[in-house]
């Protein structure tokens, strides 16, 4: 099975402008597609660190003294960097959302293709899983998860149907899920509000949004002056996050401004929002919704 075919791969790693001797990491590494790009343009000095919280992962890992992957979730960069006695780096690269095969393989309940157990989680070692937050979240919390993660208008009357249901009996796996949803789901649109149920969860049981802004703060951190981001995200609620940091060097609000009225932001903007072109897209669907920015601190 292919593990994962990375979206806009030589764009991502130009993106970082790679010194062969520079310091780099790839917090997301799943198959290793970038890390293995990454690899193939540093010299015998350079060094790669990487990051999955997916066990699976650790099956790709890439057989060189210049590498290092770190079995754990990239809202701890600054950590386990250090850790290795890191403290700056010359690029970071990030690939947003779920990879391929974790969609693929059923059991891990990704995708709304099979009939699978409530898991969702990219660590099997999260105690919070989709079964938790359906079956014990209140009515309050799963509107929430709805409305703000699946930008859903219809959340409460989803999360009314969700209590309901459960009252009667347990939701156990994602096609009684379906089941109980099944009146939000118009035949020709079924497929893209499943999605989006799906995607609402899923952010709520790896805390996506809150992972994210966490590393794009210690990112700023680690980064050396003139050092690069480059980063690819796959929905509207990621990519305003990751748009509105590197223009503002924050995620709300502005900046403020001097005397003079002028504002410092940390990062400078790298060329234009880059997406995939048709061809690309023809190959690999899931880059449809792809976009990457790329950044530099200043």
């Amino acid at each position: 099975m292919e593990y994962h075919n990375p979206v806009l791969l030589k764009e991502t790693v130009d993106g970082l402008n790679i010194k062969p001797d520079g310091v780099y990491v790839d917090v997301t590494f799943g198959g290793g597609g970038h890390s293995r790009e990454i690899m193939e343009r540093l010299g015998p000095n350079g060094r790669l660190f990487a990051f999955d919280q997916d066990e699976d992962a650790l099956a790709n890992i890439i057989d060189d003294e210049r590498f290092v992957l770190i079995n754990e979730n990239f809202r701890f960069i600054k950590r386990f960097l250090r850790f290795h006695n890191v403290k700056a780096v010359d690029g970071i690269l990030a690939d947003l959302g779920v990879s391929s095969h974790q969609f693929d393989v059923a059991e891990r309940g990704f995708s709304t293709r099979f009939d699978a157990e409530l898991d969702m989680r990219m660590s099997q070692k999260n105690d919070l899983s989709a079964y938790r937050i359906v079956n014990e979240y209140d009515e309050a919390n799963l509107r929430r998860v709805f409305y703000d993660y699946g930008e859903l208008k219809n959340a409460p009357a989803i999360a009314r149907v969700i209590i309901e249901a459960r009252e009667m009996e347990v939701i156990k796996n994602t096609e009684h899920l379906k089941n109980v949803l099944s009146r939000f789901l118009p035949a020709h649109k079924s497929h893209k509000i499943l999605a989006q149920m799906y995607q609402a969860i899923r952010i709520e049981v790896n805390q996506e949004m809150d992972v994210l802004k966490e590393f794009l703060e210690q990112s700023l951190e680690i980064l050396k002056p003139e050092g690069r981001l480059s980063v690819l995200s796959y929905h509207s609620l990621e990519d305003r996050l990751v748009k509105r940091f590197v223009k503002n060097g924050m995620f709300e609000g502005e900046p403020e401004r001097d005397f003079f009225g002028n504002f410092s932001v940390p990062f400078k903007t790298i060329g234009k929002l880059i997406v995939p072109d048709f061809a690309e897209i023809k190959i690999n669907n899931r880059a449809r919704s792809a976009k990457l920015r790329i950044a530099e601190k200043r």
